[in-house]
């Protein structure tokens, strides 16, 4: 009898060490897709709407990226640039006429630089799913340009006029 218990104690606990061993490599997959702690250039990502590292190019395609942290996500396109950012500690821009949160999403087009009122909750860190464009890489479409740095992102077009967007402060370009 005691052999049959010891058997049953030895599989029980080689299926818990399994779980544990199948959850950690979940761990470490889902954290080293992202770059870990480390800001090399060498892991960016490789999707096919991955930025481009430089602004050498310019893209007519949309591009979509998150910078590192994953609290500022961008998209952009031919008619302009759009980030969210899901936490920040300026105080909150005042939009004309909404009742709604601001402060949340920038908007950079032929019209200019807007914040937009925006509805229901605050926008979420981007997801593993969003392409990041790692600190100090640039990227462009059409007439847009955004550069990702330690200290927020900056979007600007042609003309130079734009924005600087960070957890602690915003500001529109030129200054």
């Amino acid at each position: 009898m005691t052999s049959a218990r010891n058997i049953r104690l030895f599989v029980i606990v080689d299926v818990v060490l399994v779980v544990l061993l199948l959850v950690l490599a979940i761990v470490f997959a889902s954290r080293g897709g992202s770059g870990g702690g480390s800001d090399d250039a060498a892991t960016g990502t490789t999707a096919s709407s991955t930025p481009t590292p430089s602004s050498s190019s310019t893209s007519t395609e949309p591009v979509a990226f998150a910078l590192p942290s994953g609290n500022i996500a961008c998209t952009m396109s031919v008619d302009g640039a759009t980030c969210t950012i899901a936490s920040f500690t300026y105080a909150p821009p005042v939009v004309a006429g909404c009742t709604e949160k601001t402060g949340h999403v920038i908007v950079l087009n032929a019209d200019g630089v807007a914040f937009d009122c925006v509805s229901g909750p605050p926008p979420a860190v981007a997801g593993e799913d969003v392409p990041v464009l790692e600190y100090g890489l640039t990227t462009s479409v059409g007439e847009y340009t955004c550069r990702s740095a330690t200290d927020g992102v900056q979007c600007t077009d042609a003309s130079g006029t734009g924005f600087r967007l960070a957890r602690a402060s915003w500001s529109e370009l030129p200054a």
